[in-house]
């Protein structure tokens, strides 16, 4: 579990000299400034904001339903992503009152980036200068098509600041995908059923939008990572190009369809959502029953088995969170250390999306022929025709992805190329030996001629 919640991040390396026989020596790592910590508290504070204002507006209208499921998505997101920011730092250890007490208002996320802040203008501050604790950190590179090992100091302060990259990042995925899914797609069928948009509402939706997609982004930028945890990953403009415009569209189209699907049969929708939810919920424990393993009892020091069995529960609820929506990227596995399966597993991903279609084609269907009460001014087989579109194109970019602009593809036994045609080749096995076997007949006849 350690390397699940840190992954070491240091900044890019270039060689310079070589200490040992295939170990180089890369140079100091550069402190940059930490956007992705202030954009994920801009997006924590934005939409906590929004969502208690549209509280009191539901409130002030007597819209009881609707103000307690505002109310309960924003509130189990906070809750969790305080305890996630508690754990990755290990702050029960810690004799820190202050920042116990705003995670008890839910305002650790605020706390942390002032912490991170102020640790980066000491930095700056100190810029040049040598600090007197190092460590020494060993990655993989391919350069040039060929596996380099690198060998850096890392001095303390950048490590500190790097953990609180890291701990943003998880949190970010914990607000998208268990807060911003479900409060944005109850949100888009509330505007739905009511015919109209206000302005908090839409600020609301927006805010729950990008959350969701930027979780996604990073969702896939920390399944590398922690695949190829031995190696230096460096992502380029034109790979985050991809992977946002794919999960942007994967999402969208998927949480649409939810909604319209929703808001076509509503309470009859229900049963099926929560059922499809709950497979993905289990199927993790499932697997790890049938294998017939015991629970890892080394997933975090000082853990009693009580504690590990919260942790393994709250990664099953995250990895059913991601999966309903999207494609988690990593396939869970319970019964080793890491929790993950950090092959690359080919057919998992073609299962999910060969399914997730067709969930996707049965419910855009259903309110194609059964949603008239809920857009009377647009097409019905326009709409479904475009996010069926949608979700393809969704699915080419991801193909584009891990075929040409994958940073370690060079490492795949087999490409996206190679598995397509290992199904498309395994689909008429009977008819190639049925049109081979008369050849063979004519060219024995032939023969005996």
């Amino acid at each position: 579990m350690d390397q699940v919640f840190e992954i070491p991040e240091e900044p890019n390396v270039e060689p310079i000299s070589s200490l040992e026989e295939d170990v180089i020596r890369g140079a100091n790592p550069r402190f940059t400034f930490p956007f992705g910590i202030l954009f994920s508290t801009f997006l924590y504070c934005g939409e906590a904001a929004s969502a208690l204002y549209m509280v009191r507006i539901y409130r002030k209208n007597s819209e009881t339903y609707w103000m307690t499921y505002t109310f309960s998505f924003f509130m189990f997101s906070s809750i969790m992503v305080q305890l996630t920011l508690i754990f990755v730092h290990r702050d029960l250890a810690k004799d820190k009152p202050l920042s116990l007490f705003m995670h008890l208002i839910l305002l650790g996320p605020v706390i942390r980036c002032l912490e991170a802040m102020i640790k980066y203008l000491t930095l700056w501050k100190k810029e040049g200068q040598e600090e007197p604790y190092v460590s020494l950190t060993r990655k993989k590179m391919l350069i040039n098509g060929e596996e380099v090992l690198i060998e850096w100091e890392v001095g303390h302060s950048i490590r500190t600041l790097a953990m609180h990259r890291n701990a943003y990042k998880r949190m970010s995925q914990i607000q998208a995908f268990l807060g911003s899914v479900p409060q944005l797609t109850y949100q888009l069928y509330v505007t739905l059923i009511s015919a109209e948009v206000p302005l908090g509402r839409a600020v609301l939706i927006v805010f729950s939008l990008i959350s969701v997609t930027y979780g996604a982004t990073l969702c896939n930028m920390l399944a590398i990572q922690i695949k190829y945890d031995e190696y230096k990953i460096r992502l380029g403009p034109l790979e985050v190009l991809c992977i946002t415009i794919w999960r942007t569209l994967e999402i969208t189209s998927r949480l649409v369809i939810l909604v319209l699907f929703s808001a076509t049969l509503k309470l009859k929708a229900v049963p099926f959502l929560l059922l499809n939810f709950l497979i993905i919920l289990f199927e993790p424990w499932v697997k790890f029953w049938r294998s017939g393993a015991q629970m890892p009892n080394n997933i975090e020091k000082n853990f009693s088995r009580v504690g590990t069995l919260v942790v393994l529960i709250s990664v099953t609820v995250l990895y059913a969170g991601i999966n309903f929506s999207c494609w988690s990227a990593l396939q869970l596995k319970l019964a080793d250390r890491d929790l993950v399966e950090k092959g690359q597993n080919w057919g998992h991903m073609g299962l999910h999306y060969s399914v997730r279609l067709i969930e996707n084609v049965i419910m855009v269907l259903v309110f194609k022929f059964f949603g008239v009460k809920v857009l009377l001014n647009y097409c019905h087989s326009l709409i479904a025709l475009q996010l069926i579109i949608a979700y393809l194109i969704s699915i080419g970019f991801m193909l584009l992805f891990f075929q040409y602009l994958h940073p370690l593809r060079s490492l795949f036994t087999h490409n996206v190329v190679d598995y397509l045609h290992c199904v498309c080749s395994h689909r008429h096995p009977q008819g190639r030996v049925e049109n081979s076997e008369p050849s063979a007949d004519a060219e024995a006849r032939q023969s005996i001629a």
